[in-house]
């Protein structure tokens, strides 16, 4: 009789030890943790772990375990979700309004807009976005600007992707009344942290320009951008968004550094400012242009 029960003592005891440890945590410490968790927010456990191990190292492996556990079913839950949904699910992003009216001595008008959506998956990540610009001075028409661009991704490791990028864009203030540029490459998320993210991509492509001169322009280039998101607090962040078309005529960089700042709910200001430069802009054009902003954004 002996036997079995050794067998069932040995068998038992590595539930036993687990429970054990478990146990270990003080209770103080376990309901900063079981807070944390609550929240729902990954840096927010990350953080408490970190200190609950330092404040008490006797625990620290049940701290973890207690954490690890939370990302698990967390994770097995988002996988869950995404497989379960369908070509119209999953979509986030956020609708941007801004503008002025002056009257009096000076008559103007300036409206900004912009849309953007992300749907990831996964394998794959999409990225749609619309814009434009229109202002009058005087009655005048002194800026217009549109611009359409979507964007799949193929993530193929954790950090690697291959990407797919089309772009319309119509600005005959900067000498063009239609741009259209496709392009295919590689891309790597080079930070990818709770609090920051940074997304390089490189690769060729096609460029057709109908200027407003009436000439027309086809051409190879080489693409790369720059995608940096920055966190420095619950409310406030940091984007800065570049690209560059380099090719034998008329290459373009662009860039746009913004500021959001949460306000109610979802909603948020925004303040940016874009440059945008032609190396050989069309005759009696200005190669380089710069945009200031300030937008009300709504996220969804």
């Amino acid at each position: 009789m002996r036997k079995p029960r050794f067998l069932l003592a040995f068998l038992i005891a590595p539930c036993l030890i687990g429970n054990a440890e478990e146990t270990e945590i003080p209770s103080p410490i376990r309901a900063m943790l079981d807070a944390a968790i609550a929240s729902g927010n990954p840096s927010e456990v990350a953080i408490v772990e970190k200190y609950a191990r330092g404040a008490v190292p006797e625990s620290a492996k049940a701290i973890s375990a207690v954490a690890d556990t939370w990302r698990h079913d967390r994770e097995a839950a988002r996988t869950a979700q995404i497989r379960a949904a369908g070509p119209f699910d999953l979509w986030k992003g956020n609708a941007q309004i801004g503008g002025y009216l002056t009257t009096g001595n000076t008559e103007n008008i300036g409206v900004t807009g912009a849309l953007d959506l992300t749907r990831e998956s996964l394998f794959w990540r999409h990225k749609l976005r619309v814009s434009a610009d229109y202002q009058e001075s005087l009655g005048l028409v002194s800026r217009e600007r549109y611009q359409a661009s979507y964007e799949p991704n193929f993530k193929f490791s954790p950090r690697g992707y291959v990407y797919g990028a089309a772009q319309y864009e119509s600005d005959r203030f900067l000498g063009y009344d239609d741009r259209i540029s496709a392009s295919v490459g590689a891309g790597y998320t080079a930070i990818k942290a709770p609090s920051a993210t940074l997304n390089l991509e490189l690769g060729p492509a096609f460029r057709h320009t109908s200027f407003t001169d009436a000439t027309h322009e086809r051409s190879l280039a080489a693409r790369g951008s720059l995608d940096f998101d920055w966190k420095l607090s619950n409310a406030v962040s940091l984007t800065q968004n570049a690209s560059a078309y380099v090719q034998h005529y008329n290459s373009t960089v662009t860039g746009t550094t913004a500021l959001n700042a949460k306000l109610i709910g979802p909603l948020a200001a925004k303040l940016s400012y874009s440059v945008q430069y032609e190396s050989m802009p069309p005759i009696g054009r200005v190669g380089t242009d710069t945009t200031s902003r300030a937008s009300l954004v709504y996220s969804f």
